[in-house]
């Protein structure tokens, strides 16, 4: 979701959805720094999740555990956020209409689609995302969140669960990406990939020249020669 079909620069991005999350609390008596902290420690516990528990509680265990056990009770408010104020973070981010014709594409194809986006935030907040990007979330299969996953990328694990719950090969799928640390580990399972390079992230700056890639025109390219086979 993040660079691929939305795109994005994720510092700017991430900037953004705080000051929005700040202000929103702010209402509720939280202050700015604990919150801070709290999201962090509470994402990175997420990132870190051996499967023993789904994504979810992780969260909320390390973030009540840091801003106190009300934040439990307010977590209505945390919700209501990402059908509000969370929209304003939109402005923060690109567009681009080939995004949508590429999960139509996909759809078309007969294959399952799945988005794919790292499944550290709510349900909500992913299909709000799609939203921006232009995209049905109706055209989705399968969304992973923090509801529904144990683990995160790059944990070949969440790719593993995925595959396992639709029970499919990795040589059945193809993974679509910006980030080649997070996305582009489904090749090593074995599954066809496409970097979409526009907003790319090479954090440890790997080759590249082993992924088929480029804009999201181009995957749509790709997608519509699969279709024709």
């Amino acid at each position: 979701m993040d660079g691929t079909l939305l795109p994005m620069d994720i510092d700017v991005f991430t900037r953004a959805y705080f000051v929005e999350l700040v202000k929103s609390m702010a209402e509720h008596g939280y202050d700015k720094d604990e919150l801070f902290g709290g999201v962090w420690r509470g994402t990175g516990a997420m990132i870190s999740n051996d499967g023993s528990r789904m994504n979810e509680e992780v969260f909320w265990d390390v973030f009540s555990s840091v801003c106190g056990e009300r934040v439990l009770a307010d977590k209505p408010f945390f919700d209501a956020f990402y059908e509000t104020r969370f929209d304003n973070v939109r402005e923060s981010c690109g567009f681009d209409p080939a995004a949508s014709d590429c999960v139509r594409a996909a759809k078309d194809s007969g294959c399952a689609v799945i988005l794919a986006s790292n499944p550290i935030f709510p349900r909500a907040a992913q299909l709000r995302r799609a939203r921006w990007a232009g995209v049905d979330p109706a055209l989705f299969d399968h969304v992973t969140s923090y509801e529904n996953c144990r683990y995160c990328k790059p944990n070949e694990q969440y790719y593993l669960d995925i595959l396992r719950e639709f029970d499919l090969s990795p040589d059945d799928c193809l993974m679509i990406g910006n980030d080649v640390g997070e996305d582009m580990v489904a090749a090593d399972l074995g599954a066809d990939t496409f970097l979409v390079t526009p907003c790319m992230i090479n954090r440890v700056g790997a080759d590249v020249s082993r992924y088929r890639r480029g804009d999201l025109n181009d995957l749509k390219g790709y997608l519509l020669s699969i279709n024709k086979q």
